[in-house]
């Protein structure tokens, strides 16, 4: 993994810059249309929904161009799988028998998650999310938060857990610093929960929800993946959620990935989702989404809370994505249903200067082709399903 180990750490990263920088430059194809380290104009930006970019650029732009892509995006938003291993087997996540695991001495310790975040958030990251598997059951969560959260620059620490532990840890998180939470509940069915998630816990995900709001989280975002015949029927009782509590429920479209099955008939669109929520709740209003936004964000008149969808099937938002993935064994992903992936050279602590600098131009320079090269949207549906990609349990929620 790539260590900035002492006082040479962007001293080198400096030097890696300069040399790879040229290799982006001069007019050629995969080079146009990005922001130069320390000059150039900024492009126009896709917007997602309702609103839109500024089309003058500010004088200042504090994001590093090894974070923008060939059509412009700003990739500002690291997610960051801390383990892969989890506490339940959802269904849509993986298979009932569970999948390999990457050998614990190859998954990212404390130290290389830290020092890939600074660099990151150096770089103009000012949002990351800990995900997994499941993050909370990684006994050095506490300690990650609290160094993350002091990033300078980190503008957001958010976690993506299903729950099972959070509500016993989540006052000392808070503590070190985590601001946003997403709590993943399928069912508000007991029965169906063990059957979803093939583990008991139902209500310690309640209590963690409870948890959260009587510490002062606003919103709790609560992800629901609808899947027809199993959960469809729950929508509007989701929505119910919002009335009296600070909750902004997610509608999530079942999406495929090695090990779960994905069929077709399981998907409920989001225009079917919409539909069934309009005819309770007539009071629906749209929101004004941020151009990055992943969802499309409603309120209801006398709620509390929020309702989304986010609708990764049939109306993608690609256009607005900021999104990295940085995978619990190293590897990197720019896009979540892409295949590629690439890793960060393992490099020596000690030695020629010179030799740490050539094992960093080579993982950064297959990083910053990897992000130039990122393509303007995800593929189909049905070409999703029928590509080769990680279970979601090893890529991170």
């Amino acid at each position: 993994m790539i260590l900035l180990e002492l006082g040479l750490g962007w001293d080198i990263l400096r030097q890696v810059k300069l040399r790879i920088k040229s290799r982006f430059q001069s007019g050629n194809s995969n080079g146009q249309g990005f922001i130069t380290n320390m000059g150039g104009s900024l492009p126009k930006m896709y917007a997602t929904s309702l609103e839109k970019f500024s089309d003058e650029a500010p004088e200042e732009m504090p994001v590093s161009d090894m974070l923008v892509d060939s059509f412009g995006r700003l990739h500002t938003y690291l997610r960051i799988s801390l383990t892969e291993r989890c506490n339940l087997r959802c269904q849509y996540c993986m298979p009932a028998e569970g999948v390999e695991l990457t050998p614990s001495p190859q998954v990212l310790s404390q130290n290389e998650i830290i020092r890939l975040a600074n660099l990151f958030v150096s770089s103009g990251v000012d949002k990351i999310r800990l995900t997994g598997g499941e993050p909370t059951i990684r006994k050095d969560i506490e300690e990650i938060c609290l160094q993350l959260s002091g990033l300078e620059g980190l503008k957001t620490l958010a976690i993506t857990t299903n729950g099972i532990t959070l509500a016993r840890k989540l006052p000392k998180l808070k503590e070190c610093g985590l601001s946003s939470l997403n709590i993943s509940l399928d069912t508000l069915i007991p029965a169906k929960f063990e059957f979803m998630t093939r583990r008991k816990g139902h209500e310690r995900v309640l209590e963690s929800i409870n948890a959260a709001i009587e510490l002062g989280y606003n919103p709790v975002k609560v992800n629901c993946v609808v899947m027809r015949g199993f959960n469809d029927d729950e929508i509007c009782d989701f929505v119910e959620l919002t009335r009296d509590k600070p909750i902004n429920v997610r509608f999530i479209e079942f999406m495929p990935f090695d090990g779960n099955v994905w069929n077709v008939k399981k998907l409920v669109p989001y225009s079917e989702m919409l539909d069934t929520v309009v005819r309770q709740f007539t009071q629906l209003k749209r929101i004004q989404d941020h151009p990055t936004e992943t969802a499309k964000n409603f309120r209801i008149d006398g709620h509390q809370g929020t309702v989304s969808f986010i609708t990764s099937m049939t109306e993608h938002f690609c256009a607005g994505c900021n999104r990295l993935r940085l995978l619990a064994d190293g590897n990197f992903k720019v896009c979540l249903f892409g295949p590629s992936e690439i890793a960060f050279s393992p490099f020596p602590l000690s030695g020629l200067k010179s030799q740490i600098v050539t094992a960093l131009h080579c993982s950064y320079g297959s990083f910053l082709s990897q992000v130039k090269r990122k393509k303007a949207s995800h593929a189909g549906m049905f070409d999703i399903a029928n590509t080769p990609n990680r279970p979601m349990v090893h890529i991170g929620g």
